[in-house]
């Protein structure tokens, strides 16, 4: 498993990192998993090397970071734990986000709540310090807590001891900028594919430029791109797939394209005896400023199919081969 550090941070990670967004149980996964598998899936991926495990408080309502603490008791100098703050749905708190498996959804990250929601991880986790700290979604208005306000906080909490690297999530560039102007800022987490590469243009740029780590989290899509997807598979209503607000590229017509765009790589599959889930993963950590992969697993299997990712060395022109085909398909 190959290693890259997060940031500046002085942590060193597998470039594979366990997602365990699924783990938390959320109404949006279509079935709820079984909590002793998932504490062998994740006990599994330190066996197999990838030590980032990636959590959230959304996730399951703080049960994802339940399940992560069982499983890491024991293994802690395993593990680098990264977890969240600014999602909050215990009472109205900030702004009005989404509503999310039933309940309102708030965006806040005022220091105060954040205070509080650091103390709530780490009891749940079962640990005196969390890894990695970041910020799940950016405030928003009308409760549009100042940036400057936000990295106080984080940057009085790593003096404390309680969390030892930074990150954000789902920003732009300018809220990148305004987060790193406040504070040391060591990891980015956005969503970034071979169907979704948005950030390609300047948020890749800009946090190659600054040692700033890029954790991609959906590499395959939500299953998308592992070709396990079959155009007949349906989705129940409360899904994210069943959306096409959420992901167009689930509609039938595209699933057929891109079943049809893998079924094309055949010779490259026996080339690095892989898989072509593994292949849409080392693509991803093989693109310039990305860093680490966040690749989301149910069972054991998958895990263990997720991590020989992190072991494949793709060649140039294969690179830039599968770029084409996918930038073929245009956008959803």
């Amino acid at each position: 498993m190959k290693t890259r550090p997060l940031g500046t941070s002085g942590i060193e990670t597998s470039v594979i990192g366990l997602g365990t967004w699924v783990l938390g149980g959320d109404d949006c996964w279509g079935a709820n998993p079984d909590d002793a598998e998932a504490v062998r899936t994740i006990q599994a991926s330190l066996d197999a090397g990838i030590n980032l495990i990636d959590t959230a408080p959304a996730y399951g309502f703080g049960h994802s970071e339940e399940v992560v603490g069982k499983a890491i008791q024991g293994r802690r100098e395993q593990a680098v734990i990264a977890t969240k703050c600014g999602l909050w749905w215990d009472g109205e708190r900030g702004s009005f986000f989404c509503e999310y498996s039933g309940k309102p959804m708030y965006r806040c990250v005022e220091a105060v709540s954040i205070q509080e929601e650091v103390e709530r991880s780490l009891e749940r986790l079962g640990v005196d310090a969390i890894d990695l700290y970041q910020v799940h979604w950016p405030a928003i208005p009308p409760r549009k807590t100042p940036i400057e306000e936000t990295m106080g906080c984080l940057m009085a909490l790593k003096d404390q001891g309680k969390i030892r690297a930074i990150g954000v999530s789902n920003v732009s560039l300018e809220e990148m900028k305004e987060y790193n102007l406040y504070g040391v800022v060591d990891t980015n987490q956005p969503r970034y594919s071979m169907l979704y590469r948005g950030i390609e243009e300047e948020i890749l740029p800009y946090c190659a430029a600054h040692q700033i780590s890029t954790l991609a989290y959906m590499p395959l899509e939500q299953g998308l791109l592992t070709g396990k997807v079959g155009v007949d598979r349906k989705f129940k209503e409360n899904e994210f797939r069943s959306n096409p607000d959420w992901n167009p590229w689930f509609t039938r017509e595209n699933r057929q394209r891109i079943l049809t765009m893998l079924q094309g790589w055949s010779d490259l599959l026996e080339t690095y005896q892989c898989t072509v889930a593994q292949l849409a993963i080392a693509w991803t950590i093989s693109q310039p400023g990305v860093t680490h992969a966040l690749c989301g697993a149910r069972r054991v299997e998958q895990t263990l199919e997720n991590a020989k990712a992190g072991t494949i060395e793709l060649r140039k022109e294969d690179i830039a081969r599968i770029r084409r085909d996918a930038e073929s398909l245009g956008t959803p």
